[in-house]
């Protein structure tokens, strides 16, 4: 679906990539996710320019069938499909890829803790500044609950849980790649929240203003953030903030926690010439925001609550019907 993309999904391509050489991503039509879902919050044509910006992606497919087949990889020139250890289902409670899964041309990679649709929406509803660095407030376990709590139990793959940066995580996302004479080193800075198609369209069009651009792309701290944008904001901590820029293909290194006034110190630190003058403004002609966004979410709010409860009663079925049929194997007698 990779509906409100996120470091957790940019993670996963991440892993699919390095299990092969190169990697197609199949992207569902808004009325395909609607009828085994509910509605998603961006288009499918926000969907689609998302996932292309993601580094590690070298194809997509567009409006990719829901159930993924044999037919699906063979038409597409691919060994086999990767999903994360989660569980999708269709709207009658099938494993959408079962049909792989049975032929070996299915692999797995780990979900990122501490991240999904279901928490961020969370966030985006509760209107309280330390949201992000204190999950045991209550009013947030409510909104959590209400979005990721099913009427009969709690399924892993639907939830919540906190995210913990890890130096090795900055590493894996990180190009690694210092600047080259001869490029263009372009400084760009601010929150880039919710890191979202509004922020690709702005980097796409700063990368085009040089013919070997080198984006250096300077992060606010929290409470800087939330000094100029006020409300609940940033609706991602600092660390999230940096895992979902450095994904973008335009990006080659991120400043974690770079001052509001850029003077004369961070400049010279990047080796930029010391000529003055050299500010540009850019419009990238996307009037999106991450007020329209969360403003998206407010609206559809009660869509979101059924939709992940719907989501969520199917999986503990699904859970419950494993554990039936261990259960059923464990006592079955060895035949003689």
């Amino acid at each position: 679906i990779y509906d409100m993309v996120h470091y957790g999904h940019s993670n996963q391509l991440r892993q699919a990539k390095a299990m092969g050489d190169h990697l197609v991503v199949g992207v569902h039509t808004d009325e395909e996710i609607s009828k085994h879902k509910g509605p998603p919050v961006f288009t499918q044509e926000e969907r689609y320019k998302m996932v292309r910006a993601i580094k590690w992606v070298d194809e997509i497919v567009e409006g990719a069938p829901y159930v993924t087949t044999l037919q699906t990889l063979d038409k597409h020139n691919c060994d086999f499909c990767v999903h994360g250890d989660d569980i999708t289902l269709t709207v009658d409670g099938r494993d959408t890829y079962e049909e792989v899964k049975r032929m070996d041309r299915y692999r797995e990679c780990k979900r990122t803790q501490g991240v999904s649709t279901t928490d961020l929406v969370g966030r985006m509803l509760l209107m309280t500044k330390a949201h992000h660095t204190n999950m045991d407030n209550s009013d947030y376990q409510q909104h959590a609950g209400n979005l990721g709590k099913g009427p009969k139990g709690h399924s892993p793959w639907t939830g919540v849980s906190q995210f913990l940066q890890t130096s090795q995580k900055i590493i894996q996302f990180a190009s690694g790649k210092e600047p080259q004479a001869g490029d263009t080193i372009i400084y760009v800075a601010g929150a880039f929240d919710l890191f979202h198609i509004g922020h690709v369209d702005f980097l796409e069009t700063v990368f085009r203003q040089a013919e070997r651009p080198y984006i250096i792309v300077g992060l606010h701290f929290d409470q800087e953030v939330n000094r100029y944008k006020g409300k609940n904001y940033p609706i991602m901590n600092i660390h999230e903030r940096t895992l979902s820029v450095l994904a973008c293909r335009y990006v080659s290194e991120v400043v974690i926690g770079a001052p509001y006034a850029v003077g004369k110190d961070l400049l010279d630190h990047f080796k930029e010439p010391k000529k003055r003058g050299i500010f540009r403004m850019i419009d990238s002609g996307n009037g999106l925001t991450t007020d329209i966004i969360v403003q998206r979410i407010i609206e559809n709010r009660l869509q979101f609550e059924a939709r992940n409860q719907k989501k969520e009663a199917k999986e503990i079925a699904v859970i419950q019907a494993l554990k039936r049929r261990e259960g059923g194997e464990k006592s079955r007698p060895a035949a003689q």
